[in-house]
């Protein structure tokens, strides 16, 4: 409860202006008890970042499970993506925050993003379904794609990316903007 609190209060005001006294008001509970659980402000926006990096993947994890191609998963994580990132809007400005708050905690939530990425690239180039390209690269220009287009759709307008929006990016990450294939 103090952690969903702490998202919407750190994705409105951002972190320098959330205090604990706020967290705790609007969670119900007493700053002893928020105390219980974080020792300070930073503890929980720490955890609060850690835990939905871990939430986000798990949730791209889980619904790329059952496809085959490289195309398919990459098509379900980014869907999967897109759509928790819909029922966690604050993720954006809480990232963006974090930068100003933390920067080796910045780095380390893209970083195990990129990560993923990068197995998946490395074991698609073994299979043939990507061009021997620095897998590192290609995951952050996955990621950067992803980014924008969430953040486009899903942040400023409150939905989810439309279809054709999702399958023109499906396309530039798959096939490129060369005319020639």
């Amino acid at each position: 409860k103090i952690l969903a609190t702490a998202e919407k209060i750190f994705g409105e005001k951002g972190y320098f202006e959330t205090s604990v006294a706020e967290i705790t008001l609007r969670t119900g509970v007493a700053q002893g008890t928020f105390y219980n659980y974080f020792p300070s402000k930073k503890a929980v926006f720490d955890c609060l970042i850690r835990e939905m990096s871990s939430n986000l993947r798990y949730s791209i994890k889980q619904a790329m499970e059952g496809y085959e191609t490289f195309e398919e998963k990459q098509r379900a994580g980014y869907f999967a993506f897109f759509k928790w990132v819909l029922e966690h809007r604050d993720l954006y400005s809480i990232m963006q925050h974090s930068v100003f708050v933390d920067r080796a905690l910045y780095r380390w939530y893209y970083e195990k993003l990129a990560s993923g990425f990068v197995r998946a690239i490395k074991d698609a180039i073994d299979t043939g379904d990507c061009k021997p390209l620095n897998p590192e690269t290609v995951a952050y220009c996955m990621m950067g794609i992803g980014q924008f287009i969430g953040m486009r759709w899903v942040l400023w307008e409150g939905e989810i990316v439309p279809d054709d929006v999702f399958d023109e990016a499906m396309e530039v990450i798959f096939y490129g903007i060369n005319m020639k294939r």
